[in-house]
């Protein structure tokens, strides 16, 4: 706890004095970052503890139990950092832990972007507070923008604080919630500052690759059968998400006048409101993607999938070329993340469309 408080200090206190020379708006973004983060502190106890209080629930501590494994397993069998991350827990009393401001031109699929100390330039602006994220949403939209708003059950620190296990994701399946333990791991593995798709493309490429692990070892029939059906709806999610959003980048670089380019938008968002309908029918009318894909979809909901899965084939191409040896990889992603931006963005779009073109051929 020592060490979280030093860094802490450090990191948050880089970000205050930032805000307070930007003005009083910026200001008072990072005063609710603080707070938030000092009230997480302040609901975190170590999960030992947990386990030992009589008046935990025995759900909870089952819970926790499988989260312990999760975590060694992390480490010991996937190289990820072997740190007091996750390694305490804290009920927040809410859904999740922060809320996502996402937000692009109406004619453009580009997501637009938020710089901060430490973290660098995001594509993302984060707030501990619903009504907070509602708000900044709101003013976007008056301006013009695509927003779109999503809850975040986790997010990472980067090694400089002791995240802990949290009550908006220890509920989940045991496959998700490996996954997740395992994506904010790997952000400590490797983090390029001002390259969103890099870090959580990478990260996802990593927690797929951990799960298929962690289900061969640990899964029963019935979490192995869930696991599957979960991963046949994430993989049509991205399909047509992908879909979609190369016509849309299509459609913006048409040249097209506005006027024309807005008319052609609504025809395309509503195809994809009738296609991720009738996805939904075949699923049993499953409604897990609606806030990305549903009536509100937009430029903004399909720029923040992207984030996520654009560059993953890249990934999964220098994994493979790594004979799936964890150690290799991740020095192969480290020696990449060094280069120029753009030649490693040169580098990683020649991957991805091998891979696709091979995966398809």
């Amino acid at each position: 706890m020592v060490r979280s408080l030093r860094n802490a200090g450090g990191v948050l206190l880089l970000g205050a004095s930032a805000a307070f020379m930007s003005g009083c708006e910026t200001a008072a973004y990072y005063a609710q970052a603080l707070r938030g983060q000092a009230e997480m502190w302040q609901a975190t106890r170590p999960i030992g503890v947990v386990m030992a209080d009589p008046a935990a629930p025995q759900a909870l501590k089952g819970r926790l139990e499988r989260a312990i494994r999760i975590r060694e397993f992390a480490s010991s069998e996937l190289g990820l950092p072997d740190n007091s991350t996750y390694r305490g827990y804290a009920d927040l009393k809410r859904p999740y832990v922060v809320w996502n401001v996402f937000a692009a031109d109406p004619l453009s699929i580009k997501p637009r972007q938020w710089c901060f100390p430490i973290a660098g330039c995001v594509v993302y602006k984060g707030f501990f507070s619903r009504d907070e994220a509602e708000d900044y949403a709101a003013e976007l939209r008056r301006a013009g923008d695509d927003v779109f708003v999503s809850g975040v059950p986790a997010y990472s620190t980067l090694g400089y604080l002791d995240d802990p296990v949290l009550n908006t994701f220890i509920h989940y399946p045991p496959a998700e919630l490996a996954r997740l333990i395992f994506h904010e791991l790997a952000h400590q593995v490797v983090y390029v500052r001002d390259d969103t798709a890099f870090n959580e493309s990478f990260a996802v490429a990593v927690e797929r690759e951990g799960v298929r692990r962690w289900m061969e070892r640990h899964g029963s029939a019935a979490e192995l059968e869930a696991f599957r059906l979960s991963q046949q709806r994430r993989v049509a999610f991205y399909a047509i998400a992908g879909k979609y959003r190369q016509r849309l980048e299509q459609l913006y670089a048409s040249g097209l006048p506005g006027g024309e380019m807005l008319l052609r938008k609504k025809a395309v968002f509503d195809e994809l409101a009738g296609e991720y309908d009738a996805l939904k029918q075949s699923w049993g009318g499953f409604k897990g993607y609606d806030p990305w894909l549903g009536s509100g979809a937009n430029n903004a909901s399909l720029a923040s999938v992207a984030v996520y899965t654009h560059l993953v084939p890249a990934f999964q191409a220098m994994l493979e070329a790594a004979d799936y040896e964890l150690p290799r990889f991740y020095a192969e992603v480290k020696r990449l993340a060094g280069l120029p931006k753009d030649e490693r963005q040169a580098r990683l779009a020649r991957l991805r469309d091998a891979y696709i073109r091979a995966s398809s051929g």
